[in-house]
């Protein structure tokens, strides 16, 4: 697990302190920011708290060292982050981390909090990519980052548990800003979340919820993950993970489980999804095993219809994507430049809206080949449309939206990732060379890199400074958008085919396909 940077050693006395409802703390000070990490938001979930809605934390006495991320909470084997989790042992799952230029009380600057992505199945705050230094300094922004419950634990669906328990970790995680926040040089009544993937579903869920209204003003979501379930349908998955172990889906028979053997066991029936298709229906064709639930009480109805709706209208929103998002998901499987006419065929049919979707890609993209189909439909069905539908519904409703779309190429693997999902993370952090980014930038970031990142920086920060990243608002007629590449434009939205194919999609909640 990563631990904050080692620096010289410091006197006491210059190390920064901050007073939260719970006690003093004390943290580091990194190339000019104030640091504190690890900072419990809630009580452990585990023991008589498994499952359960996050509990107010107890205070301490003494002053508590804050300059080590708490451990994460379990996570799925994908990309290793089992290993990770279990790395960095322990139960204080959720903890919050601060990034500050000015840790006086009063100072009153801007809040960016940041809600990590990983597919509802893992992330943890205290990646490398997710360092809010940089941003702190350049934005002369309060950054925090926090981690919340994923896989089983946080979405699974358990007889006798509250649903959405991650979206819960995050309203909890937003309450602690509102109370503690301006203990670092932050306004409370300033707050724009922003996150990416799971994270920006996340904050398209977080904009339909009632316990979430007035904990931010403004909202950042990156490549929203159009997946929400349906209560059986999260409920039928969540019974195949507990078979796994011979159990049910119940807080009697799940709570004496290790936490790290629940992800084990949902990771085997993800590797089978595909068999399930007849049943679960695209989220087994896309292996998704966890989303947040529309439960009808801490979820409503789903972002899209709660913002056609009105809900998060005075919330002032800013959204996109990335131009090949799929790209780097179609390379992780080996299939980049692979895919064969009839795995082409099965993603139209399966991802492509209805009655017409599939004809009408081909009818749109006559020239277009297998590889390109597949990413298409891959792209939109999962992060694009999802994006721009959020935005569409916010300003439908009188909401102020700015929408954009990351098109400029990484140059990993000799450019063959195109703007792929996830590019934009180091982007806005300037965290170019560390942790995993580095496979998609270069070891050696290049000045046009580094110049884009100061861009995008800097809009992110203008805007939950100001509400103004710099270019017009979105509206139906004209469709501005930002277009970030080498050469940044404002232009007409760029994908208008894929558009018009998904324009009369709602994007409704999955539902369990009876069979």
């Amino acid at each position: 697990m990563t631990v904050a940077p080692s620096e010289p050693p410091e006197p006491s006395g210059s190390r920064p302190e901050a007073r939260t409802a719970a006690g003093r703390l004390r943290g580091s000070r990194e190339a000019g920011v104030a640091v504190f990490r690890g900072i419990p938001f809630a009580e452990p979930p585990v023991g008589a708290l498994r499952f359960a809605a996050p509990q107010p934390v107890r205070g301490w006495g003494e002053v508590r060292k804050a300059v080590s991320y708490g451990p994460p909470p379990p996570q799925s084997g994908q990309f290793g982050m089992d290993a990770l989790a279990q790395d960095a042992p322990g139960d204080d799952w959720l903890t919050v981390n601060v990034w500050s230029p000015e840790p006086t009380p009063g100072a009153g600057l801007p809040v960016m909090v940041w809600i990590q992505g990983g597919a509802y199945v893992f992330g943890m705050s205290g990646l490398p990519e997710y360092d809010g230094g940089r941003l702190a300094r350049d934005g002369d922004v309060v950054v925090v980052t926090f981690n919340y419950r994923v896989g089983i634990e946080g979405f699974g669906q358990i007889e006798g548990a509250p649903p959405n328990r991650g979206l819960l970790d995050q309203v909890a995680a937003l309450e602690w800003v509102r109370d503690n926040v301006r203990a670092f040089g932050g306004d409370p009544e300033r707050v724009t979340v922003f996150g990416q993937s799971a994270g920006g579903g996340s904050i398209a869920a977080l904009l339909a919820m009632d316990r979430a209204a007035g904990l931010f003003r403004r909202a950042i979501a990156q490549s929203v993950q159009g997946t929400f379930f349906s209560p059986d349908l999260a409920s039928d998955i969540t019974a195949a993970c507990a078979a796994e172990l011979g159990l049910r889906a119940t807080v009697t028979d799940l709570s004496g489980v290790s936490p790290h053997q629940l992800p084990a066991a949902a990771d085997a029936v993800s590797a089978t999804m595909d068999q399930w298709a007849e049943r679960w229906g695209r989220p087994a064709h896309k292996t998704i095993p966890f989303s947040p639930v529309v439960d009808g009480d801490i979820l409503p109805t789903t972002p899209w219809q709660a913002l056609s709706d009105g809900a998060g209208r005075d919330v002032e929103l800013l959204v996109g994507h990335t131009r090949d998002e799929h790209r780097l998901f179609t390379a992780i499987t080996g299939l980049l430049g692979e895919v064969s006419e009839e795995q082409a065929a099965a993603a139209l049919r399966f991802l492509a809206p209805s009655p017409d979707g599939a004809r009408r890609y081909r009818d749109v993209f006559p020239s277009a080949g297998p590889d390109r189909l597949y990413e298409l439909v891959h792209s939109d069905w999962l992060f694009r449309m999802p994006s721009l539908h959020l935005a569409q519904a916010q300003t439908a409703a009188g909401g102020r939206t700015h929408v954009y779309e990351l098109a400029w190429t990484a140059p990993g693997m000799g450019g063959a990732l195109g703007a792929c999902h996830g590019l934009d993370v180091p982007l806005v952090f300037g965290n170019l060379d560390r942790g995993r980014p580095a496979m998609l930038i270069g070891e050696t970031p290049s000045p046009e890199a580094e110049a884009l990142s100061a861009r995008m920086r800097a809009a992110w920060t203008s805007f939950a400074a100001h509400g103004d990243p710099g270019w017009p608002a979105y509206d139906p007629e004209r469709r501005r958008v930002q277009i970030f590449d080498t050469r940044p434009v404002v232009t007409a939205y760029p994908e208008e085919a894929s558009r018009l194919i998904w324009q009369d999609h709602a994007f409704p909640v999955l539902p369990l396909i009876d069979r």
